[in-house]
């Protein structure tokens, strides 16, 4: 728990009320219980007792210390954010109860000025270079990859067949991390999700080439195995590949969908792509005014929050990692706490920008809109393949649905506040 945050308070239960409570309970067992020798409901009590010590003691305290604890805490007002953690925890028949709760608080924190924050609103032409972009993205399922048999070095849009063998540097943050291999595995020169050590050291390489090439993978790099690690890598070039398109002609952009031309086809194009430009570059500033807005506020975070996030991204990694292959024994070798600490500062970032969107929001009046949460929980419905009530019930009864509108409120928040900076 962050210290800042931490609150602890004493209760107390009376020796009445403890025994009131350890009466109600054996009377229970007494009913219930099927000792040999004795008819069912005619136990003696003190059967009852020796023989359930433990159990009853467990089933006194649950009972007890969540109503006095929920108590107290209405009693001085206060809205634990957290599991509470028990000690000095002391519970007898014919004794008071008595218990020290830990847990955290919400952090007070106001948010004045949070419109002055900056926000641009970008430029939404669509360059040459875009449009280029997405059309070799629309033609791409129609390429086909052949082999360059002249003798000449890499380039922009080459894709390279490599070979390579990496090793964890001694001594990175990821001791036991295991070595990384691959063959006959292709590397655009120049491709936008290419890393650029790759890109800057197979660029100008000839087939049959071998070099050694280090990379230090940043601390939120998407594949949680490499995140924050540096790899020493012996890379071999073996063979030097480009992509070929068909012709562009009317014939070929009525194969692509329904066009009536190639030129019907380029105009439409543009147009999908310059919308598409728009929602990228909106959700990018809309990004960089919530983090302007973590800068503008300085506050103490809820460990138990960045904790839970934590968990969130974890989990979205590991299911992208097997999505792309790896099994659930592999899974097991990860070191966990280097993964954990990796994704701390992101968490970090994302709790205090969730925790500010909550007070903009009540600040803007911000409201959901039923119909927008309807259509959430139909997309729901579609991606599970279950009936909508179906999903809806369980979603309310796991409190899913409650964390879903919170994250839809946040997001409407972010797109209220960016459209009236940017009016």
């Amino acid at each position: 728990m962050n210290p800042e945050l931490t609150h602890s308070i004493s209760v107390e239960a009376s020796a009445d009320e403890v025994s009131k409570a350890y009466a109600k309970v054996v009377k229970r067992y007494q009913k219930l219980a099927r000792i040999p020798g004795f008819r069912p409901g005619k136990v003696p009590e003190l059967t009852i007792r020796n023989r359930f010590a433990k159990d009853i003691r467990q089933e006194v305290m649950e009972a007890l210390v969540q109503e006095r604890f929920r108590d107290e805490i209405v009693k001085q007002n206060l809205n634990p954010i957290s599991q509470p953690q028990l000690s000095e925890l002391y519970c007898e028949d014919g004794a008071p109860l008595r218990f020290r709760a830990q847990f955290e608080i919400a952090p007070t924190f106001e948010v004045t000025g949070y419109d002055s924050v900056t926000a641009e609103k970008p430029s939404v032409d669509l360059t040459d270079a875009e449009y280029a972009f997405e059309l070799e993205r629309a033609l791409e399922p129609h390429a086909t990859i052949e082999t360059v048999d002249e003798d000449r070095e890499l380039q922009d849009g080459d894709w390279a067949e490599i070979s390579f063998k990496g090793i964890p540097r001694e001594g990175d943050n990821a001791p036991e991390a295991e070595e990384v291999e691959g063959d006959d595995i292709m590397v655009e020169i120049g491709g936008k999700n290419t890393l650029p050590a790759f890109n800057d050291a197979l660029k100008g390489q000839k087939k049959g080439a071998e070099f050694d090439l280090e990379v230090s993978y940043p601390s939120d790099f998407g594949d949680v195995r490499l995140a924050g690690v540096t790899i020493d890598y012996s890379v071999t070039v073996g063979a030097i590949k480009r992509k070929v398109y068909p012709e562009k002609n009317d014939d070929f952009a009525k194969q692509l969908g329904d066009y009536d031309s190639w030129s019907d086809f380029e105009t439409k194009l543009r147009e999908n792509a310059t919308k598409g430009k728009q929602q990228n570059a909106s959700s990018e500033a809309k990004g960089k005014m919530v983090d302007a807005l973590v800068e503008k506020f300085s506050f103490p975070v809820p460990e138990s929050f960045v904790q839970q996030q934590i968990e969130v991204r974890l989990d979205r990694g590991l299911r992208a990692l097997a999505q792309q292959g790896m099994t659930r024994e592999q899974m097991q070798q990860l070191d966990f706490l280097r993964l954990r600490e990796a994704q701390r500062d992101e968490a970090v970032k994302e709790v205090k920008a969730s925790l500010i969107l909550d007070k903009v929001a009540e600040a803007m009046d911000v409201q959901l809109k039923e119909e927008d949460v309807e259509r959430e929980l139909m997309i729901h419905s579609i991606q599970t393949r279950e009936p909508l009530e179906a999903v809806r019930e369980r979603m309310n009864a796991d409190g899913s649905i409650s964390r879903m509108r919170e994250q839809m409120r946040r997001e409407a928040t972010a797109t209220a506040l960016y459209e009236k900076l940017t009016a």
